[in-house]
Protein backbone atom coordinates (compact mmCIF):
# COMPACT_ATOMS: atom_id res chain seq x y z
CA UNK A 1 0.00 0.00 0.00
CA UNK A 2 1.39 3.35 -0.78
CA UNK A 3 2.34 5.73 2.06
CA UNK A 4 -0.25 8.40 0.05
CA UNK A 5 -3.32 5.44 0.98
CA UNK A 6 -1.96 4.79 4.14
CA UNK A 7 -2.10 8.72 5.66
CA UNK A 8 -5.54 9.29 3.53
CA UNK A 9 -7.17 5.99 5.14
CA UNK A 10 -5.51 6.98 8.29
CA UNK A 11 -5.61 10.61 8.81
CA UNK A 12 -8.50 11.57 6.72
CA UNK A 13 -11.25 9.19 7.77
CA UNK A 14 -14.63 10.36 8.84
CA UNK A 15 -15.03 10.15 13.06
CA UNK A 16 -17.81 7.52 13.84
CA UNK A 17 -20.35 8.34 16.63
CA UNK A 18 -19.38 6.17 19.91
CA UNK A 19 -22.44 4.71 20.55
CA UNK A 20 -21.22 2.96 24.00
CA UNK A 21 -23.96 3.81 26.75
CA UNK A 22 -21.96 5.64 28.22
CA UNK A 23 -21.55 8.17 25.83
CA UNK A 24 -25.86 8.50 25.16
CA UNK A 25 -25.58 9.70 28.46
CA UNK A 26 -23.39 12.30 28.52
CA UNK A 27 -24.37 15.97 28.72
CA UNK A 28 -20.57 17.17 29.32
CA UNK A 29 -17.69 16.32 26.87
CA UNK A 30 -13.94 17.37 27.58
CA UNK A 31 -11.09 16.77 25.09
CA UNK A 32 -7.47 16.29 25.19
CA UNK A 33 -5.20 16.04 22.17
CA UNK A 34 -2.29 18.28 20.40
CA UNK A 35 -1.50 17.44 16.95
CA UNK A 36 -3.35 17.45 13.70
CA UNK A 37 -4.24 13.62 14.44
CA UNK A 38 -6.68 14.90 16.99
CA UNK A 39 -9.05 17.41 14.65
CA UNK A 40 -11.15 14.75 13.58
CA UNK A 41 -12.01 13.52 16.62
CA UNK A 42 -12.51 16.77 18.34
CA UNK A 43 -14.57 17.65 15.02
CA UNK A 44 -16.71 15.17 15.06
CA UNK A 45 -17.38 15.13 19.54
CA UNK A 46 -18.22 19.28 18.62
CA UNK A 47 -20.68 17.87 16.01
CA UNK A 48 -22.31 15.54 18.22
CA UNK A 49 -21.67 16.56 21.63
CA UNK A 50 -21.74 19.15 24.05
CA UNK A 51 -17.84 19.88 24.10
CA UNK A 52 -17.49 21.99 27.32
CA UNK A 53 -13.41 22.17 27.13
CA UNK A 54 -10.55 21.40 25.45
CA UNK A 55 -7.07 20.48 27.07
CA UNK A 56 -3.87 20.72 24.79
CA UNK A 57 -0.18 21.10 24.96
CA UNK A 58 1.03 24.97 25.42
CA UNK A 59 2.18 27.22 22.46
CA UNK A 60 5.78 26.06 21.16
CA UNK A 61 7.73 27.67 19.14
CA UNK A 62 7.76 27.14 15.38
CA UNK A 63 8.64 28.43 11.96
CA UNK A 64 11.19 30.66 10.84
CA UNK A 65 11.33 33.31 13.42
CA UNK A 66 10.36 30.81 16.12
CA UNK A 67 7.07 32.83 17.01
CA UNK A 68 4.74 30.93 19.23
CA UNK A 69 2.43 28.44 17.34
CA UNK A 70 -0.82 27.20 18.79
CA UNK A 71 -1.84 23.24 18.48
CA UNK A 72 -3.97 22.41 15.55
CA UNK A 73 -6.71 21.60 18.42
CA UNK A 74 -6.04 24.68 19.93
CA UNK A 75 -6.94 26.90 16.47
CA UNK A 76 -9.70 24.45 16.22
CA UNK A 77 -11.13 25.15 19.86
CA UNK A 78 -10.64 28.75 19.51
CA UNK A 79 -12.85 28.64 16.43
CA UNK A 80 -15.88 27.21 17.96
CA UNK A 81 -15.51 29.60 20.98
CA UNK A 82 -14.40 26.40 23.53
CA UNK A 83 -12.57 27.43 26.60
CA UNK A 84 -9.00 26.20 26.11
CA UNK A 85 -6.60 24.91 28.83
CA UNK A 86 -2.42 24.36 28.34
CA UNK A 87 -1.25 23.25 31.45
CA UNK A 88 2.66 22.47 31.08
CA UNK A 89 1.56 19.27 33.16
CA UNK A 90 -1.55 17.96 34.53
CA UNK A 91 0.51 16.94 37.64
CA UNK A 92 0.24 20.34 39.05
CA UNK A 93 -2.90 21.05 41.68
CA UNK A 94 -3.91 24.40 39.59
CA UNK A 95 -4.39 22.50 36.11
CA UNK A 96 -6.36 20.15 38.14
CA UNK A 97 -8.85 22.18 39.49
CA UNK A 98 -9.04 23.79 36.03
CA UNK A 99 -10.23 20.56 34.61
CA UNK A 100 -12.52 20.15 37.56
CA UNK A 101 -14.12 22.94 37.21
CA UNK A 102 -15.26 21.48 33.63
CA UNK A 103 -17.49 18.87 35.64
CA UNK A 104 -16.65 16.68 32.65
CA UNK A 105 -19.03 13.70 32.83
CA UNK A 106 -16.54 11.78 29.90
CA UNK A 107 -12.90 13.06 28.52
CA UNK A 108 -12.08 11.77 25.37
CA UNK A 109 -8.47 12.14 24.95
CA UNK A 110 -6.75 11.82 21.17
CA UNK A 111 -2.56 12.21 20.82
CA UNK A 112 -2.64 14.25 23.67
CA UNK A 113 1.08 14.03 24.79
CA UNK A 114 1.06 13.56 28.62
CA UNK A 115 0.20 10.47 30.24
CA UNK A 116 -3.35 10.89 32.57
CA UNK A 117 -2.92 9.92 36.30
CA UNK A 118 -5.42 8.43 38.37
CA UNK A 119 -6.65 11.70 39.56
CA UNK A 120 -7.30 13.00 35.70
CA UNK A 121 -8.64 9.40 34.95
CA UNK A 122 -10.71 8.91 37.60
CA UNK A 123 -12.24 12.80 37.27
CA UNK A 124 -15.40 11.95 34.96
CA UNK A 125 -18.20 9.16 35.73
CA UNK A 126 -18.45 7.64 32.44
CA UNK A 127 -14.35 7.97 32.51
CA UNK A 128 -11.81 8.85 29.64
CA UNK A 129 -11.99 7.44 26.09
CA UNK A 130 -8.32 7.10 24.41
CA UNK A 131 -8.10 7.25 20.50
CA UNK A 132 -4.79 5.86 19.91
CA UNK A 133 -2.80 5.79 16.30
CA UNK A 134 -2.66 2.55 15.87
CA UNK A 135 -4.03 -1.53 16.30
CA UNK A 136 -2.74 -2.03 19.90
CA UNK A 137 -0.32 -3.88 20.87
CA UNK A 138 1.04 -3.72 17.83
CA UNK A 139 2.52 0.01 17.98
CA UNK A 140 3.09 1.42 21.22
CA UNK A 141 4.49 4.58 22.39
CA UNK A 142 4.53 7.99 20.86
CA UNK A 143 4.51 7.62 17.14
CA UNK A 144 2.46 4.89 15.60
CA UNK A 145 1.97 6.09 12.52
CA UNK A 146 5.87 6.38 11.87
CA UNK A 147 6.50 3.19 13.09
CA UNK A 148 3.77 1.30 10.73
CA UNK A 149 4.79 3.19 7.84
CA UNK A 150 8.33 2.55 8.23
CA UNK A 151 7.61 -1.24 8.76
CA UNK A 152 5.67 -1.73 5.96
CA UNK A 153 2.35 -2.24 7.26
CA UNK A 154 -0.23 -2.96 4.87
CA UNK A 155 -2.87 -2.46 6.88
CA UNK A 156 -3.19 -0.35 10.47
CA UNK A 157 -6.17 1.35 12.28
CA UNK A 158 -7.56 3.15 15.16
CA UNK A 159 -7.93 1.23 18.85
CA UNK A 160 -10.29 2.96 20.97
CA UNK A 161 -10.05 1.85 24.64
CA UNK A 162 -11.59 2.99 28.09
Amino acid sequence: MATSDFSTTLAFAAPRRLNSEAMTMVHRVVFMGTPQFAIPTLQGLIDQYPVVGVVTQPDRPGGRGRKLQPSPVKTLAQKYGLPVLQPPSLRDSEALAALQTLQPDVIVVAAFGQILRPQVLDLPPAGCINVHASLLPRWRGAAPVAAAILAGDETTGVTLMK
